[in-house]
């Protein structure tokens, strides 16, 4: 099992996740060329994707899997709320899976085990990959943790985990005042103190890999990320990787 980053940030989102002959793609929100050229970086053809699987409808998880579906026939599962509102987008694809209250289901050799998550978005759900043995968590776009985030990710073996913010940064920052009650609430993403906290709260035993994602440009530094992190694993600064908007990541294996 391994996984990689085509970029993470506001500009644009999309992880891949391979297990055996199987290859997902957990939302696309960048241009069909973009996409396609940020594939090969990975060693990837367009037509090697057998799925995409999305996390909610905001723009830079969403905007370009209709265009990539519709292109390249590649199926797509999301919620019933994501669907509501990206329904004008999606109405033409001929291959669209309904997620069913957050139960879980695999495709071909992927188990995906989907999680609600407080982000104002219509029906949002983050995910755990796995192939019966190991576990990859997937976390961005959600304001606050809640006991039920915390189960989920209790035993992963791999963790992709938003610190999108500083608070100190986002609160002495330009943003109007209404973005920053919007991003630092409850339903916005989650800051860098939240995630360690989180991180500290799990059994982290198994962790092999932990990505610092969805990193805001404006209010956030690797650094600090990193540091938030490393703090809470008592690890080294450089173990903690991170998920950049242009490059996103390179292939990480489980074993």
């Amino acid at each position: 099992m391994r996984f990689a980053c085509l970029g993470s940030g506001s500009r644009g989102n999309g992880l891949v996740v391979e297990v055996a002959n199987t290859r997902l793609l957990l939302d696309c929100g960048f241009t069909l060329k973009e996409t396609v050229i940020r594939l090969m970086r990975l060693g990837l053809e367009p037509g090697m994707i057998d799925g995409i699987v999305v996390t909610h409808e905001h723009d830079d998880h969403v905007s370009g899997v209709a265009r990539f579906a519709r292109k390249f026939g590649t199926p797509v599962w999301l919620t019933h709320g994501t669907l509501r509102s990206t329904r004008k987008a999606f109405a033409l694809l001929p291959r669209v899976n309904i997620i069913e209250d957050y139960q879980r289901f695999s495709i071909g050799d992927i188990e995906i085990e989907p999680y609600p998550v407080p982000h104002d978005a219509q029906e949002p759900a983050q995910f755990v990959f796995g192939d019966g043995a190991l576990r990859l968590g997937v976390l961005t776009d959600t304001g606050c943790s809640t006991p039920h985030i915390e189960a989920i990710l209790r035993h992963c073996h791999a963790l992709v985990l938003e610190c999108n913010h500083d608070a100190q940064m986002l609160a002495n920052g330009n943003y109007p005042q209404s973005l920053k009650r919007r991003v630092g609430g409850r339903l916005g993403h989650l800051e860098n103190a939240a995630s360690a906290n989180l991180l500290a709260s799990l059994d982290c035993s198994r962790l092999q890999h932990v990505i610092a994602a969805h990193l805001s440009q404006k209010n956030n530094t690797p650094l600090l990320a990193q540091t938030m992190l490393s703090g809470a694993l008592n690890c080294e600064l450089d173990w903690i990787g991170v998920a950049d908007q242009s490059d996103g990541f390179s292939w990480r294996q489980l074993f």
